[in-house]
């Protein structure tokens, strides 16, 4: 396949360095994602007599694949990975191995949401100076999924499902506990992942979508560590209390502890849980080609009120392109990060990938392709983009490293398994990060 620069915009038309321009991506979901994305790259190839080397990677393989790339000084020019933005683009950023883009992003500045240009500025450790160290290319928040039919077996009505927070959990272990009243014994009423599992940033999702629930606030304006305030630690006692207490309970599948981050979604999938929470729209994306599936029995919801009664804020991951350091054509690699993040051919990848991912610019969330979306999924997907917020890595590097320690998911396990009380789960992630902060200082 192809890459992607816009000339018109940079005037960027280097002979490369080495004869191969390479390119690594997330592996699409469809054929129409890739098909848009070759579009856009031939475009940029014509325009600049350059061919691309473009790699397609899973989510699994892409970031450890990259950092063995690094270590043995022959790193694409170009990452767009699924889920580096957690903890590798932090470090990297900080390491000085990323190429500051500044020049890439600020020409269309003002056409990115803020919470897309704060994920994509990070600090670089060498310089203490904090700028554009990646290009957003698209967006996501977690959605709820669940069963209408599974729920109708059950004598329930997805009408009926509560929008307080306690209420809305205590639906899907009703629904569990209905199920197992009639002898269904493998049909679990909730899929959460509760796994420390190095491949599992659904757990990370998740569960800090479950801190801003409770209303914690780590870090403070300026990127602080604020973890003792007395509210903070009496919110993660709470979170951990309640997401690892679907465990404890038995309302959430026995392997949940040694998810990936496919599990979620094959046992939802499989019928075995009647909601999950996942990020993006991977899921219902999956049964597009059953449209009494898609359109009537697979639901896509928005998560229920925070427990103070309040909307929630949705945490947004901010899928992001960058440019090594120690790549060969670093102006190539602006100049095709440029032509893609131009709004039409923004919008015609997005649309390829089919509601995977979202928008970064907040016009283009306007387009009737989602705003006044005749698909379910997308359309309610896209509300979510209304209330959101960002994760700790874009305000503090050294929060990247509770993501790669998986402080949240060992707290998560342990008091799943009885290991630990939630106060004491939750004293220990407090030491963790706090020694994480200590030693970025």
């Amino acid at each position: 396949m192809a890459a992607c620069s816009d000339s018109s915009v940079l005037n960027y038309r280097p002979q490369p360095k080495n004869p191969k321009f390479r390119v690594w991506w997330i592996q699409s979901f469809y054929p129409a994602e890739t098909e848009a994305l070759s579009q856009i790259v031939a475009e940029w190839e014509r325009n600049n007599n350059t061919k691309v080397e473009i790699t397609f990677y899973n989510d699994g393989a892409i970031n450890r694949d990259t950092e063995n790339a690094l270590n043995n000084g022959n790193p694409p020019d170009i990452l767009f990975s699924n889920t580096a933005e957690f903890a590798l683009y932090t470090k990297l950023a900080w390491q000085n191995n990323l190429v500051d883009v500044t020049d890439v992003v600020e020409p269309v500045k003002d056409l990115f949401s803020p919470i897309a240009l704060k994920a994509v500025s990070y600090k670089n450790g060498v310089t203490n100076k904090r700028s554009y160290h990646a290009v957003p290319i698209a967006q996501l928040a977690a959605g709820i999924h669940y069963w209408r039919d599974l729920l109708a077996d059950m004598g329930l009505g997805d009408t009926s499902i509560p929008r307080d927070w306690d209420g809305f959990w205590k639906f899907w272990e009703t629904a569990q506990d209905r199920a197992r009243s009639r002898g269904k014994k493998d049909i679990y009423g909730i899929g959460l992942p509760m796994s420390p599992d190095p491949t599992n940033t659904d757990t990370i999702f998740m569960f800090e979508q479950f801190l801003e629930a409770y209303g914690v606030d780590l870090l403070d304006d300026n990127g602080q560590l604020q973890i003792d305030i007395p509210n903070n630690r009496e919110g993660i006692i709470a979170a951990l209390t309640k997401y690892a207490g679907f465990y404890k309970s038995g309302y959430v599948p026995p392997k949940s502890i040694q998810w990936t981050d496919a599990d979620n979604n094959q046992v939802f999938l499989s019928k075995n849980s009647f909601m999950t929470a996942n990020p993006g729209l991977s899921i219902p994306a999956s049964q597009q080609f059953d449209s009494v599936v898609y359109n009537k029995k697979l639901v896509t919801t928005e998560w229920p009120l925070a427990p103070s009664g309040k909307p929630l804020n949705y945490l947004v991951a901010v899928k992001q392109a960058v440019i090594f350091a120690s790549s060969n054509n670093h102006a190539m690699a602006k100049s095709l990060l440029s032509h893609i993040i131009q709004p039409n051919n923004l919008l015609t990848y997005l649309k390829g990938a089919g509601g995977r991912y979202f928008p970064t610019m907040p016009k283009l969330l306007e387009d009737p392709y989602y705003k006044d979306s005749q698909d379910p999924h997308i359309l309610t997907a896209t509300k979510q983009f209304q209330n959101t917020t960002s994760f700790y890595t874009a305000q503090n590097p050294a929060y990247a490293g509770v993501g790669a320690d998986k402080i949240w998911g060992k707290a998560i396990k342990f008091v799943a398994q009885g290991i630990a009380t939630p106060e004491q789960a939750a004293n220990t992630a407090i030491s963790q990060i706090k020694d994480i902060f200590a030693k970025w200082k």
